[in-house]
């Protein structure tokens, strides 16, 4: 071999030997280069969205009443009352039988009329709406708990970290990459 090539492996292998030394001892160490991530909770808010809902309803409806005192019912009934009691007694005993007879045809009557109004009524297709609440949930974000070295911080993310978030030279999280 010859001197110059046995020179040239000896600075080699001296400046190989030097890098080693030098990085065993730590002086291109800056420290973590990720903070180890201890938790990442998820922060949920619960959202009521309203919606209406609805539905075709059949309405009974009551006609207006033309005569509120069943005044015609009453009348035409103690007219028949009338008319019936009539042919009952003789004399005296007539006139109290017309008389009976047209108070009660007229209570029949008024009674009659009222329950002939109860019935007059009408259907109508109305409809009805309630509101609805749907729920759902929205993601706000997560509370991380992470840690440096012996230190432990907490800080809330957009996004789930993972287990590590990088660090920047300073030691800094770096929120931008994640």
């Amino acid at each position: 071999m010859n001197k110059s090539m046995v020179a040239g492996i000896g600075i080699g292998v001296a400046a190989a030997l030097g890098v080693a030394a030098v990085a065993s001892m730590n002086v291109f160490d800056r420290g973590p280069q990720y903070a180890q991530v201890v938790s990442a909770t998820p922060i949920k808010e619960t959202v009521k969205t309203p919606r209406q809902e609805c539905r075709n309803v059949a309405v009974t409806h009551r006609r207006p009443v033309q005569d509120e005192n069943r005044i015609v019912g009453s009348a035409l009934g103690a007219i028949a009352g009338g008319v019936i009691g009539h042919q009952f007694g003789g004399g005296r005993g007539k006139d109290v039988a017309t008389v009976a007879g047209a108070l009660g045809g007229g209570y029949a009557g008024n009674q009659v009329q009222g329950s002939m109004q109860e019935r007059d009524t009408y259907t109508t297709t109305q409809q009805k709406c309630t509101t609805i609440y749907d729920k759902s949930e929205k993601m706000l974000g997560y509370d991380v708990t992470y840690r440096i070295g012996d230190q432990q911080g907490k800080i809330r993310m957009d996004k789930d970290p993972g287990t590590q978030i990088p660090l920047d030279d300073k030691g800094q999280l770096v929120l931008n990459k994640i």
